[in-house]
């Protein structure tokens, strides 16, 4: 099987971490849901993925923000205030001692059902939230040679059948997505949109370089991704010209250079699609955008410590 973004140093401290289970640390073998939960019976919730450094969660404002939203968009009550949650965050490190090296999962449902039918009036009326921490950190060797990348068919569809800017459990779209990269010996799948035009992958944001721009999908057909807004607001302070746009495949096998983008990894060089390769790995311009998004990354923790 191909080396995915997500092949992390499997840690042996992961092992003995404790995990928040509605106000409760519990071990890692402790730490469970019943089989009546909304997200276990149906994929009923909403989640984010948060990466830690220097002991704070980074960009964590905008991850409360598409949290709640998401929840409000399914008529999901969490049940606590960002403000409790942001504690809950933080207590959750300090019982594991982490400050670095850290990924985070925060997990809310609908909560447990009376009986496993999709009607959300089944649910009692209290979600699950969980915050699962992991010492968690992307291979050296996937940030310096860069992601394979494979273009199914499974598409990014409209917002009325299940809306892509929705971050919920139900990821059955983009599994299937990502069965069928690995299959191809790929490590992410390039996904298009209803349109034929290039969406996003099935678990990162993709973009291309071509003559000193950068490119990005119109965002129509994607998540918010809050490292993507970050990386598009690193190359407007810094000068860059970026564009929000529909593209072809054909102007991606034509670009100069690829990365994907997400919380876990940040800016990730992409060595090749669908077996046409890049010159240079990582190329210029996403080497600087590396250097530009870990700027940003110390300027959020240095606001956070103050």
């Amino acid at each position: 099987m191909s080396q995915s973004i997500h092949d992390f140093h499997d840690d042996p401290r992961n092992a003995d971490i404790r995990i928040w289970v509605n106000g409760a640390l519990k071990s890692r073998v402790d730490a469970t849901v019943s089989v009546f939960d909304s997200g276990f019976v149906l994929g009923d919730g909403v989640w984010e993925g948060l990466r830690v450094s220097g002991g704070h969660p980074l960009f964590l404002d905008a991850h409360l923000d598409r949290l709640f939203e998401g929840a409000k968009a399914i008529a999901l009550t969490i049940g606590l205030t960002r403000d409790e949650l942001t504690k809950a965050i933080y207590d959750t490190l300090a019982a594991n001692q982490m400050d670095e090296g850290v990924h985070i999962r925060l997990m809310v449902t609908r909560g447990v059902k009376r009986t496993p039918y999709q009607d959300p009036r089944a649910a009692l009326g209290q979600a699950t939230v969980v915050i699962i921490p992991e010492w968690k950190l992307a291979k050296p060797e996937t940030l310096a040679t860069g992601l394979k990348l494979f273009t199914v068919h499974v598409r990014r569809g409209f917002p009325d059948v299940q809306d892509p800017k929705l971050n919920s459990h139900s990821k059955l779209n983009c599994i299937t997505a990502c069965i069928q990269a690995i299959e191809a010996g790929a490590d992410e799948a390039l996904m298009l949109d209803p349109h034929g035009f290039v969406a996003t992958c099935n678990s990162t944001h993709f973009f291309i370089v071509r003559k000193g721009e950068v490119w990005t999908s119109s965002g129509d057909y994607c998540l918010g991704g809050i490292t993507r807004s970050n990386v598009i607001q690193v190359c407007r302070e810094a000068g860059i010209p970026v564009f929000e746009k529909n593209f072809s495949l054909t102007q991606v096998y034509s670009a100069d250079e690829a990365f994907c983008t997400g919380t876990f990894a940040g800016v990730v060089p992409v060595r090749s699609i669908d077996g046409r390769g890049y010159d240079q790995v990582p190329g210029p311009m996403v080497t600087r955008l590396q250097g530009l998004y870990r700027e940003l990354v110390q300027r959020d923790i240095a606001g956070r410590t103050r």
